[in-house]
């Protein structure tokens, strides 16, 4: 694994306000004084100033490798604000926070009601002429411009009694953010700088109405807070606006809070990256549909921008280029390079921490069809955040490496040869990944086997000695190293051929889950027909298959009409319950290409679609509930569309968080048919869809937006 690119801020560290020392607080030369009573904290500081200076430098290498996010001047470290009363005064508030040129009204209150108060300021330099100022009534005036953010201490005390009788509140002041540009023509970077920790959001949108929120990011002390804001229409001007909540919290336990909103902002987006054709969306039938964005992934080598999201109109609100990003040192490439012609994106998926996670590889099939792979060619998984740099990846290369230098894993795969990634990743909670290999392995084959592919593939037979194209799992942790592998040839007998057109790939799986009730993995091995339960045990399993669901598997159909029921050629299967085990519910894109009827040979449906599919050529939309201890598998939705609507390769199926089901039909003549369906099994409605016409979307997704936790 390379890590790329290290988010700035990202480290916290816990700081506590220090309550007064009781010292006379008459006037700034005793403010002074009290600093220098607090000399032991010397060192310490010291300390802090060697961290910061070890941030500094690695702001300045880091500030060689954006293309042209904003790497603002590193602040120094700011004083300990300073919160705290004796005697019999109070003030109110004890914490804020403010702008640049703004105002700040403290109350200072006085116990039986005696006694003149005197107001004191102090800068974090322990003067009061570069801080603004304070009226003799507690009105606090910030300057109209500022070096930096900082801690300003206001000392509220009793004219006659001040060593004795005060209290300290602690004003943050906050400069005002800095919008840059990224990588990626829209997506801005919002980079904030702020005294104390706590959390900020960037709200953003057309007018000063904004309406779109990021999700909050963490801030810390004397740091620079970058948010990067996407989602927005490109070659467009946007206003945003940054609200951070700062904290701090006194030796009681006590926390202290503070609102600082930032001017507004005006961004205006550049020329977005070329995609697909353009999408055609909308809600349809007078429906609602599940608010959100959609998340597309094009199956077509030499698109630009093979991944993109857009709005639920279709307009196109964010795109990833990888062409555009980083190299493996670092470097910004030309367009050319990263990547060849036949690179694609299989898949992307939307991560907890707000990244991408993106795979780049060839098609597994390539080598299969007499086609060299080209030497550029991408062969990793990268993660991405929302301006396309990399933070990190694993290239197949790496990997593979891996595996061969370590004894256990490798004899794993005994006569097995790694090649490729393809088809899918699945990240895990503990942070690994396990990641979908293709393998070749020489089997004898006997009988003989002859492949019959719709053209050009030529047909051919198979006889003895065979190079067979099978699938490997590999689990790696969170630094690329790989603990556990999964030879699919030990387990799937390459002499099981429901779909002889597709030999010698005799697996070509297409989709991994993990199912979190047990730690255990489910792979669609697409032409077997089957979705398998592999013992993975969270990387303790052996391997074993614990179940085969589909035709000729272990499980009895219900519900619906066997063998024809049963999904074929599958893909983009998903859990639509949260319990993963037991008995549980499996939506599944069945493609249908090989589907077999009573009394008919198995099918060969035409691989560019049809436009008047044969009655085996169709494709459904399939929900299963799958029980593992009777051993069944009740078929309770089998949504069919138009009889146009075959779709030969890939595709998704999921359950939404309003009930209603999204559903992907990638390849049907004309370009991929998205739905959202509403309504009981069986009388289904389209509220809303989407086609992206003469394109092939692997996979489709409706996420709730571009960020954590937010729903637009």
């Amino acid at each position: 694994m390379r890590v790329k690119r290290l988010g700035v801020g990202r480290r916290q560290s816990n700081r506590m306000t220090r309550i007064g020392y009781g010292v006379v607080v008459t006037g700034l030369g005793e403010m002074e004084g009290m600093r220098s009573a607090e000399s032991g904290r010397g060192v310490k500081m010291r300390e802090r100033v060697l961290v910061v200076s070890g941030l500094l430098l690695g702001l300045a290498m880091l500030s060689g490798c954006g293309a042209n996010r904003f790497i603002p001047t590193p602040f120094k470290p700011q004083p300990t604000p300073i919160v705290g009363q004796s005697g019999s005064v109070t003030i109110s508030p004890q914490f804020a926070a403010l702008g640049i040129g703004g105002t700040q009204q403290f109350t200072a209150t006085v116990a039986g009601g005696g006694g003149t108060v005197q107001w004191v300021l102090a800068c974090d330099n322990g003067t009061s002429t570069t801080c603004g100022t304070i009226s003799s009534t507690g009105l606090y005036t910030a300057p109209a411009t500022v070096f930096q953010s900082q801690n300003v201490t206001i000392t509220a005390q009793l004219a006659s009694s001040a060593q004795t009788n005060y209290a300290q509140a602690v004003l943050a002041l906050v400069n005002s953010g800095v919008v840059s540009t990224t990588a990626n023509p829209q997506v801005a970077s919002y980079t904030l700088n702020l005294p104390d920790p706590g959390s900020m959001v960037v709200n953003f949108g057309k007018s000063t109405a904004y309406g779109f929120p990021t999700s909050a990011q963490t801030t810390t002390t004397s740091n620079t807070v970058p948010v990067l804001v996407a989602g927005m229409l490109g070659n467009t001007t946007y206003h945003m606006q940054a609200t951070a909540v700062l904290t701090d919290t006194l030796p009681s336990g006590q926390t202290l809070s503070a609102t600082f909103t930032d001017s507004d902002h005006t961004f205006t987006t550049g020329t977005p990256f070329v995609t697909s054709p353009s999408v055609v969306a909308g809600a349809v039938n007078g429906g609602t549909p599940q608010p959100g964005i959609e998340l597309f992934d094009t199956a077509q080598p030499q698109a630009p921008a093979l991944a993109f999201a857009t709005d639920l109109n279709g307009n196109v609100i964010w795109t990833y280029s990888y062409a555009q990003t980083e190299n493996s040192s670092g470097a910004t490439v030309a367009a050319a390079n990263p990547g060849t012609a036949q690179d694609i994106v299989q898949p992307i998926q939307f991560l907890p921490n707000g990244h991408f996670l993106v795979q780049i590889a060839y098609l597994s099939s390539i080598p299969l069809h007499g086609t060299t792979v080209l030497p550029s060619t991408l062969d990793e998984v990268r993660e991405v955040d929302l301006a396309g740099d990399t933070i990190r990846d694993v290239t197949a290369a790496s990997v593979i490496a891996a595996v061969t230098a370590n004894t256990a894993l490798s004899s794993e795969l005994s006569g097995v040869t790694l090649g490729g990634l393809h088809h899918d990743v699945v990240p895990l909670p503990n942070g690994h990944m396990v990641m979908l290999f293709s393998g070749t392995k020489t089997v004898n084959v006997s009988p003989a086997i002859t492949a019959d592919p719709p053209p050009p593939l030529p047909t051919k037979t198979y006889s003895g000695p065979t190079q067979v194209l099978g699938d490997v799992l590999v689990d790696v942790d969170q630094s690329g190293k790989p603990d556990w592998v999964w030879n699919g040839f030990t387990y799937l007998d390459p002499s099981r051929v429901p779909w002889p057109a597709q030999f010698p790939d005799y697996t070509h799986s297409n989709a991994l889950l993990y199912s979190a009730s047990d730690g255990n993995l489910l792979l669609s091995v697409r032409h077997q027909n089957w979705i398998i339960k592999i013992y993975f045990n969270n990387g303790t399993g052996d391997g074993h298959i614990m179940w085969h669901l589909g035709n000729g598997g272990d499980f009895a159909l219900q519900g619906g009409t066997e063998p024809q029921d049963w999904f074929y050629a599958q893909h983009g299967p998903n859990y639509f319950t949260t319990n993963t085990t037991g008995n549980f519910t499996l939506g599944v894109m069945d493609n249908g290409d090989d589907r077999v009827l009573p009394g008919t040979p198995v099918g060969n449906c035409p691989a560019a679609g049809s436009t008047a599919p044969t009655s085996q050529c169709y494709s459904t939309m399939s929900v299963l509930q799958v029980n593992e201890t009777n051993m069944t598998a009740t078929l309770t939705e089998h949504y069919q569309p138009t009889p146009a609507v075959y779709s030969f390769f890939g595709g998704v199926v999921a359950l939404m968080p309003n009930g209603n089901r999204h559903v992907a039909f990638s390849s049907p003549v004309g370009g991929t048919q998205v739905y959202e369906l509403t309504g009981a099994p069986g009388s289904e409605q389209v509220v809303w869809q989407a086609v992206t016409k003469g394109t092939n979307q692997y996979r489709t997704d409706r996420l709730p937006s571009l960020y954590p936790g937010v729903t637009w």
